[in-house]
């Protein structure tokens, strides 16, 4: 009984077996296979939806054929809203070095280049345009911030060089603006009456003397007593109207030696003040320093007595010129940064000390081929261009790129003047191009 149900089952299974028709595939005759946008590895026979994101699958053109599909078309507009966030990120890279295997005029070894089409329909809707691959003149900059400094050459600072006591502030804060030889404060000094008095004394014996020898001593002990006034600060000109006069005063009057700004004013009318302590500072501010700082690989574009552009928040548009005089040779440890000088005129004391102000070096680097650099498509070591070729082909070429001026790149190899390039959408130009398999080899 049991083998005879066996039998049964057997031809119930052959009978159905033998019923089934094959199934045929609806893929159209020019259609080589179907695709994900997303996801080229995708290879299906039948139209459908991706396994991996569940995009519809769009058809892949066999070779020689230049037709498209609307579904092709409305894929790649799904696609081109991401392709502006990936286009930012490739703005903001740098020049890359040139792959090995590289070739003039763009070819690679082991590595073949294919047309692929892409039709003027289609490069409309997704926005597509071109630049050229042009010879211009290349110019980089570098920037740094700094701050405005007075030369140190051109503050001087008045310090008491004698037990006193300050008789008078003619200058009494920050800020005032004084001309030169005007008078600052004035300190009375029993000490400085003195010795004035002892120079007049021996400005008398020398008048007095009837001889060359006995001149010769008051002489030696008058510029004795000059040099003495000298180092409490009397000037050379007080020291002449003493000797004209021949009458001493117990005012010391200290005079600014140069048209600039008072910085400071540590003391009061009527203070005692000691020998060292400190009485008024004054910057003349008519020249500057601008201390900069500048990074570590930056430091080889430097040359003493470049032109380098200061600019200020304070006053837009207005620029001032420097000339670099001073690079640092010790290098920050932490921030990997070198400071710089520059000195400027400041016309009107528009820098102030303590300032921030901007630096701008400008430079001439000479003439190359350049394209955009949102013509490049950055992938991995690699640079690629698409080369227009004509009635919607286009040809991916391997790059050898240059550094990165401004918003071109400087093309050291794999392009050619006067070819037209994709500066834009590049995103979408490359998932058709692995589409179609044009960069199948790379």
């Amino acid at each position: 009984m049991r083998t005879a149900i066996n039998v049964l089952l057997v031809a119930l299974l052959l009978s159905s077996a033998s019923c089934t028709k094959p199934t045929k595939s609806n893929k159209p005759p020019n259609v080589d296979h179907y695709t994900c946008t997303m996801h080229p590895s995708v290879h299906a026979e039948a139209p459908g939806k991706c396994p991996i994101c569940g995009m519809d699958l769009v058809p892949v053109m066999k070779k020689g054929s230049s037709e498209a599909t609307a579904e092709t078309s409305s894929q790649m507009q799904g696609v081109k809203g991401g392709s502006e966030e990936q286009d930012g990120h490739r703005h903001g890279m740098e020049g890359m070095p040139g792959m090995p295997g590289m070739k003039s005029g763009g070819e690679t070894q082991g590595a073949q280049t294919h047309d692929f089409v892409v039709p003027v329909e289609r490069q409309q809707q997704i926005g597509l345009t071109y630049a050229t691959v042009q010879t211009t003149p290349l110019r980089h900059s570098i920037r740094a911030v700094g701050r405005v400094m007075p030369e140190a050459q051109r503050v001087w600072s008045f310090v008491a060089r004698t037990d006193g006591y300050v008789q008078q502030l003619f200058v009494i804060s920050p800020g005032e603006i004084v001309e030169k030889d005007e008078p600052l404060l004035s300190i009375y000094s029993p000490e400085l009456l003195t010795t004035e008095r002892e120079l007049v004394m021996l400005l008398a014996m020398r008048d007095d003397a009837k001889t060359v020898a006995a001149r010769a001593t008051p002489e030696q002990l008058i510029a004795a007593a000059k040099s003495r006034l000298g180092q409490w600060n009397v000037t050379e000109k007080q020291i002449a109207e003493l000797e004209k006069t021949r009458r001493p005063n117990e005012i010391l009057t200290l005079r600014s030696p140069f048209r600039g700004v008072v910085q400071q004013v540590p003391v009061k009318q009527g203070m005692s003040v000691k020998m060292g302590e400190p009485l008024v500072e004054v910057a003349d501010l008519s020249t500057v320093w601008v201390w900069g700082e500048f990074y570590q690989d930056e430091l080889p574009m430097l040359r003493l007595g470049q032109e380098i552009t200061v600019t200020s928040s304070s006053y837009p548009g207005e620029e001032f010129k420097g000339k670099l005089m001073l690079v640092d040779p010790f290098i920050d440890e932490m921030k990997r940064t070198a400071r710089v000088r520059v000195d400027l005129q400041n016309p009107g004391l528009k820098l102030k000390p303590d300032m921030y102000v901007d630096l701008s070096l400008e430079m001439d680097m000479g003439k190359s081929l350049v394209v955009p650099v949102s013509a490049v498509m950055p992938t991995g070591k690699r640079g690629i261009a698409f080369v227009d070729k004509g009635n919607g082909r286009l040809e991916p070429r391997l790059l050898v790129l240059g550094e990165r001026y401004g918003d071109v790149y400087a093309i050291i190899s794999g392009l050619k003047e006067g070819e037209r390039v994709v500066a834009s959408a590049n995103f979408l130009i490359d998932a058709e191009a692995k589409i179609q398999g044009a960069l199948k080899s790379w």
